[in-house]
């Protein structure tokens, strides 16, 4: 049983259908990336699972359930669009948005106060959102998405204005609230944040998922029989019906090989016709990255 999931869900603006018969599930306890280039749909469908407006058709189940208006109060979301008030005190905002999800004044200011100590924010608790940098601004915000303990979090493009360090941050507190039990819906363009931190993905193109699956078995699926080998010495390049050299980069001890497999056979056969000619040192198959999955998956537009 999925903890949020959506079937069929149609929505139409006019002359733009965002989303035709979407569906996708999202296992409880895990982070769960929602992928597609711009103007795909994800936004749409992050604000209807955020009950921001409605869909035209199709369900949408929450732990189990068809979701009710009261399930909002379980979600923490962090939108594109940031949206505190810039002249506003950092520290008031915060208990403001902290109560409207429920928590009393009391409760808001213990939890926020813990936050904003591990974020180094104390100091600027009471100081105008204004004064603070686009960096701290987000760190606050994140704060806000997080404070009242939701079950389910939903952020959209959350590391935009993070510099690297602070990109770190954020995704291992991510994780860390993953290892608590929450469950994470990260919609991003940063395709090596997908493979660090993501469990499963769906990938929406022109309105329509197109690929969906768990991460490394998605990556499995758009394998192309490529290796990297690490052998003794020189490369000595006798050619071989078993691959193809594609590149090699030489250090004083060894030569690292980057091959293609020729046929359908397997990997013990290549071993053993790349041990004719090298001394072997390391050998491991290259899965594409989900830079290149995304690519080619919309670039051909076909699901798989």
């Amino acid at each position: 049983m999925y903890f949020i999931e959506v079937e069929n869900v149609v929505k139409q603006y006019a002359h733009h259908l965002a989303l035709d018969h979407v569906s996708a599930g999202v296992s409880g306890g895990k982070i769960f990336g929602l992928l597609g280039p711009n103007g795909a749909g994800k936004t749409t469908l992050i604000r209807i699972i955020n009950r921001i407006t409605a869909p035209d058709s199709g369900i949408i189940r929450f732990d189990g359930r068809p979701m009710q208006p009261s399930d909002i109060f379980r979600i923490g979301y962090l939108p594109e669009e940031r949206g505190l008030y810039k002249k506003m005190k950092t520290g008031e905002q915060a208990i403001y948005f902290a109560r409207l999800k429920g928590l009393g004044r009391s409760d808001a200011r213990e939890r926020l106060t813990f936050w904003f100590d591990k974020f180094d924010l104390m100091p600027w608790w009471n100081k105008r959102l204004e004064e603070l940098s686009k960096g701290m601004q987000q760190k606050v915000q994140f704060i806000i998405t997080v404070v009242h303990q939701p079950d389910l979090l939903i952020f959209d493009e959350p590391f935009s204005g993070f510099d690297p360090i602070n990109t770190n941050l954020l995704k291992d507190e991510m994780l860390a609230l993953k290892n608590a039990g929450c469950t994470l819906i990260f919609s991003t363009h940063n395709m090596v944040s997908v493979e660090e931190i993501c469990d499963e993905i769906a990938l929406i193109d022109r309105s329509k998922v197109i690929l969906t699956g768990n991460v490394r078995d998605v990556r499995e699926r758009f394998k192309e029989n490529i290796f990297r080998v690490c052998v003794a010495g020189d490369c000595i390049r006798m050619p071989h019906e078993a691959y193809t050299v594609l590149s090699e980069r030489k250090t004083d001890r060894h030569t690292e090989l980057i091959i293609r497999k020729n046929s359908a056979g397997s990997n013990s056969a290549l071993l053993q016709a790349l041990s004719q000619q090298y001394e072997i040192h390391l050998f491991n198959e290259i899965l594409p990255s989900m830079h290149d999955v995304f690519v080619r998956a919309v670039q051909g537009n076909v699901r798989i």
